[in-house]
């Protein structure tokens, strides 16, 4: 179905606006790129799960006209897992934040990535925890300020991405909320994936991160975005990644068991050695 504002509509509650999200967020860009992917597939929604935890990010499923499921903090992958394992048919996905997934629910994360079962994880990372007045995440960056380190963090940084494919993810992407056209396509790439589908969507947070580290306001930050990032396909082999560049695009896809597929026939041969 070709993308336009009335398709759209069917996928979000407009009696529940205006959100909540700050001036200059990048979860509305987010949330857009959600439903423009629902839209080019032309999902039923009453066929849709979202699922999140805590965190700015987390609050997308309030807005959103499909069956929806708030969980806890660092938990949505695992409430995911179990909706997945009770309606395999549905098409299930996770909106999750940097230090939601990452954080807490790093161990969560990383299982769910190995075992390749067949959901979406949408991660915003936005570098820093936004919901809880601008603490820093695992993904705020050696040096970055945040109010936890008002004098520079002297952390390294998880490469989100780089950590769901070394765990397992069969489909790995990363985007960001300046990308607009390639950050639906990305996702629906994800959707129309068969196993774990992880989609890492670099967003600004003017009100913390961005305050905290000199940004001038949500336009600076996002064209900080559209400067640091390089494009997958047009780094050079043997070079590499240039110093200071941030890697988008498709970073990886392969074909592998689906963990849901594979449980049922570990039962069905459970069940044929008992008979």
């Amino acid at each position: 179905m070709p993308f336009s504002v009335k398709a759209v509509d069917r996928y979000y509650d407009p009696k529940v606006m205006p959100h909540i999200w700050c001036a200059g967020c990048g979860n509305g860009v987010v949330m857009m790129a959600i439903m423009r992917a629902f839209t080019a597939l032309d999902w039923d929604p009453d066929e849709i799960v979202l699922v999140s935890g805590i965190g700015c990010s987390s609050r997308l499923p309030f807005y959103v006209n499909v069956n929806t499921l708030h969980t806890t903090h660092g938990r949505a992958l695992p409430f995911a897992t179990g909706v997945k394992f009770g309606r395999p048919d549905f098409h299930t996905l996770v909106v999750t934040g940097d230090g939601d997934a990452s954080a807490i629910g790093g161990n969560h994360f990383i299982h769910a990535c190995r075992r390749n079962i067949d959901i979406t994880c949408i991660l915003i990372n936005n570098q820093i925890y936004g919901m809880t007045s601008g603490q820093m995440s695992p993904a705020t960056g050696y040096g970055k300020i945040a109010s936890s380190a008002p004098y520079g963090s002297v952390e390294h940084s998880f490469d989100l991405s780089e950590l769901a494919l070394a765990a397992g993810a069969s489909y790995v992407a990363r985007s960001t909320v300046y990308h607009v056209e390639m950050l639906p396509k990305l996702i629906q790439g994800g959707f129309e994936h068969k196993g774990f589908s992880f989609i890492e969507i670099l967003a600004a947070c003017p009100t913390y991160f961005g305050k905290f580290n000199k940004f001038a306001n949500a336009v600076e930050m996002f064209n900080w975005y559209r400067d640091i990032a390089i494009n997958i396909k047009n780094v050079d082999p043997v070079e590499g990644v240039p110093e200071g560049k941030v890697t988008i695009g498709l970073l990886h896809q392969e074909d592998k068991p689906e963990y849901i597929e594979e449980y049922d026939k570990m039962v069905e041969r459970a069940k044929g050695q008992q008979n």
